[in-house]
């Protein structure tokens, strides 16, 4: 993600949760569901534990994944107020792969809010702007005899912006995939990679996995370029036209699907506002940044009496990992710009060193460009070879 899609991303949301409540009431607006019916939760989800496949569908062959066989899984997950929800996961599989060989469940950023942005669907897109361009990596990765999982962390409403629940489907990801027999996993090792919005649901499963699904056997994860604090980051940013403004709002717009009690944004907006947020409901990012470009938050805002209010602040405080109790119990290889302009650096170095002091092996790599994607792909073949020597048995490196 360039640097001002991530800025305007997590800089106008709190702007957006601010708006203050209008004369007219404005119910969230969901994405529209999937015409095809098994994205679908069945009517007795509650009745399934977390992780439990629903369904599984052999898939066509990937154009950019030659030999690789596919799977389509859908599995009972959790959203981020406990609640049932189904989700989903595509697994790629080599014809090398062997029983119990290394499981990569890896993040994908996935700047959206309709069904045609989940990774499930991209993996079979013409439209160039949606491609996976990590298939080269991780072809590599498959033909080392790697299993490739790649959920769709938003989950089922397409709710941008919230990195808990993208930890908790990630989590569950990984559970469904081991529980599908054909795909021979059940006694696989796991490791964990994303990077920024990737590294967000990447590094919440991490610090979630102890409490919400210790049954997994995971060797480590690797995560770069994480907004570890959003507080901190909408803190320090204004209230600026932009042209990336179509990505705050569908941030916004979210979190809202997620938490429509505590960040009730549309019953705020004005015909502006409510205007931009229906053209956006269901698109992924040339519609967002087209419908958003050169706008502000005072372009679709009534009023903001709600910036002090604590329902709405709690929504970015829970999706705040630097403010999560939750400590990793598995090794983690972190990469990040210390000239990163677009992240709070500090909240990276205060998580990182909490986690060091309750004894979890970190190793820290710095690549001090302040370009945010070029940081990714510098740092991506060092979390690539810290995750082949975990997968290895040899023991994790640490820089704490």
């Amino acid at each position: 993600m360039s640097r001002p899609l991530l800025l305007t991303v997590f800089g106008a949301l709190p702007l957006l949760m601010a708006l203050g409540a209008g004369p007219a009431d404005a119910a969230p607006l969901y994405p529209a569901p999937d015409p095809d019916p098994f994205f679908s939760a069945p009517a007795d989800i509650a009745a399934h534990a977390p992780g439990e496949v629903l369904a599984t569908r052999p898939m066509p062959p990937i154009f950019g994944f030659p030999g690789i066989s596919v799977t389509l899984v859908k599995f009972r997950s959790t959203n981020s107020t406990g609640g049932p929800i189904a989700a989903t996961t595509t697994v790629l599989r080599p014809p090398n792969a062997a029983p119990g060989g290394p499981l990569l469940s890896y993040q994908h950023i996935i700047n959206g809010l309709g069904t045609k942005c989940a990774v499930s669907h991209i993996l079979y897109t013409k439209d160039p702007s949606l491609v996976v361009r990590e298939a080269p990596v991780l072809n590599v990765l498959l033909w080392r005899g790697w299993t490739v999982s790649l959920p769709d962390h938003l989950g089922p409403n397409f709710a941008y912006g919230a990195a808990k629940l993208g930890g908790l489907i990630t989590l569950d990801s990984i559970r469904a995939a081991q529980h599908v027999p054909e795909l021979k996993l059940a006694t696989s090792p796991v490791a964990m990679m994303g990077y920024s919005g990737g590294g967000m649901a990447t590094s919440w499963a991490a610090a979630l996995q102890s409490r919400y699904a210790p049954d997994l056997h995971m060797v480590g994860a690797a995560v770069g370029g994480v907004p570890m604090n959003l507080v901190k980051m909408i803190e320090g940013l204004g209230y600026q036209h932009h042209p990336a403004f179509g990505l705050a709002m569908a941030a916004a717009i979210g979190l809202e699907r997620e938490y429509p009690s505590k960040l009730p944004v549309s019953n705020s907006m004005n015909a502006a506002g409510l205007a931009m947020r229906n053209s956006i409901a269901n698109g992924c990012t040339n519609d967002i940044l087209l419908a958003g470009a050169g706008h502000a938050v005072t372009d679709v805002a009534r009023s903001f009496s709600l910036l002090n209010d604590r329902g709405a602040r709690e929504v970015v405080e829970e999706n705040s990992l630097e403010l999560f109790d939750g400590i990793p119990t598995i090794p983690l290889f972190e990469w990040h710009s210390p000239k990163d302009a677009l992240i709070p650096v500090d909240s990276i170095t205060n998580t990182m060193d909490h986690y060091c002091a309750a004894g979890v092996p970190v190793q820290t790599q710095l690549f001090p460009t302040p370009d945010h994607l070029t940081t990714a792909v510098l740092g991506a073949p060092f979390a690539v070879g810290w995750i082949d020597a975990r997968f290895r048995g040899e023991p994790s490196p640490s820089t704490c």
